[in-house]
């Protein structure tokens, strides 16, 4: 860097005064050159002041003066460099935004907006301030999320084989009450015999999901060893089960019917009659349809929302189907040729916004129009339905732990190279 550039960084915040007057003061001093930003004086003072109080809080002690210097330098050199590259990324976080951050933090602290902005106060920081350190972190957040998510790869065979060890280790507490239908097929056997016994099967199964008597069935029809007890097992842990048993049984919870399934011995049918330790996962999902309209350079969101009330009016009028308008309209290219359709989901995938209007929305009615980070939409749940997702739970956790290692290492490889290709100057007192 050059004199002349040196020279206007570091005087950029010095106020000039009439020459009669006392000599110039300065307000900030640059400490950082950092690409074409800088770190400044009193972001230095803010963080000591935040380091500090957390320090004091935790009952911990703060390393020697030079070494702490060094940290918060290089910490805000970092957290420079992601904003920069969120500008590059044009990633802004607006009010609405940053107001849903704070109420967030305060419902972690159980205490409430008002309370929250009083604790700061006491503290000695400024809610202006609070606030603009919330944007800073939430905008330096998404920036390294948008730039961290595209280096990480997670193989379905890495999600299966971490689900399966999660699920060993769950399953090692888990007892299963079992009734038992085996029906006998020599190893000559006809096909003709085979098909017969396997057709025979297939009609206990549908006797039993239309609650038939197991017991009763395993007496008259099964050949397997507990066929005078009823089928009866008794509680077993899968360990303690004949393996193949054992090989059929996952997350079914009480009343699952298993089978048929095919041995050597010839066609089984397991049913579940009670089961302890097993944590099952029920969640609803929604079918849900809507029509996104963006605004744009030469549509303004007034205009959105009123084009939405109109497409609204001709829904509830019966003038045009809701899919009809949705594939004319919607900016929503996957779900308009669908006719708005966005399937069966749980609302947890959907955007904050779009999530609590699904949740509190009638099946059946078209809602008033929204608006999210994707732009303004009415919205219509068709159906809700319970499903059992133990399995799906099982898996989301796995690919969940996967991400969160592979997330941590590809953010530090990240910020690693992002301070190696940039250029940094420190600036000491007599720069």
């Amino acid at each position: 860097m050059n004199k002349w550039s040196h020279a206007l960084i570091t005087g950029v915040l010095v106020l000039l005064t009439p020459l009669t007057q006392a000599a110039p003061k300065a307000l900030d001093r640059v400490i950082a050159v950092v690409n074409d930003g800088v770190v400044l004086k009193s972001d230095m003072t803010a963080m000591r002041r935040t380091v500090t109080l957390n320090a004091a809080n935790s009952d911990r002690e703060l390393p020697p003066q030079e070494v702490l210097e060094e940290q918060m330098r290089e910490r805000l050199i970092i957290e420079e460099l992601q904003l920069q590259e969120a500008k590059r990324l044009g990633i802004q976080i607006d009010d609405s935004q940053l107001q849903q951050a704070i109420e967030n933090i305060a419902k972690e602290q159980s205490v409430s907006v008002q309370a929250l902005r009083e604790k700061m106060a006491e503290q000695g920081v400024a809610w202006a301030q609070y606030r603009e350190q919330v944007r800073r972190e939430l905008t330096i957040s998404e920036a390294r999320n948008a730039q961290v998510r595209r280096r990480i790869s997670i193989l379905p065979q890495e999600v299966e084989t971490l689900a399966s060890q999660l699920n060993e280790q769950k399953m090692q507490k888990v007892k299963y009450k079992l009734s038992h239908i085996q029906l006998k097929l020599d190893d000559d056997a006809s096909k003709a015999e085979r098909e017969s016994v396997k057709q025979q099967a297939h009609r206990l199964v549908d006797t039993l999901r239309h609650d038939g008597n197991v017991a009763e069935l395993a007496m008259e029809y099964s050949k397997g060893p507990k066929a005078l007890d009823g089928g009866d097992w008794g509680w077993l842990r899968r360990e303690e089960m004949p393996t193949i048993f054992a090989d059929q049984i996952t997350n079914q919870g009480k009343g699952a019917i298993i089978g048929p399934f095919r041995s050597g011995v010839g066609f089984h049918i397991l049913k579940i009659d009670d089961v302890q330790g097993l944590e099952t996962v029920a969640v609803t999902e929604v079918k849900a349809r809507h029509i996104l309209i963006k605004p744009s350079i030469v549509l303004s969101d007034k205009g959105a929302e009123k084009e939405l009330n109109q497409l609204t009016n001709q829904i509830r009028r019966g003038e045009q189907s809701f899919a009809d308008l949705a594939k004319q309209y919607s900016d929503d290219p996957g779900s308009a040729v669908n006719g708005g359709d966005l399937g069966w989901s749980t609302t947890d995938a959907y955007v904050p916004a779009f999530k609590a209007k699904v949740d509190a929305l009638p099946e059946g009615q078209v809602s008033e129009p929204f608006k999210t980070v994707h732009g303004w939409h009415i919205v219509e749940v068709t159906d809700r339905r319970e499903v059992d997702k133990t399995d799906a739970a099982v898996k989301n956790r796995a690919y969940r732990m996967l991400f969160n290692r592979k997330f941590n290492e590809e953010a530090q490889a990240w910020l690693q190279e992002l301070r190696a290709g940039a250029y940094v100057e420190v600036l000491t007192d007599d720069s």
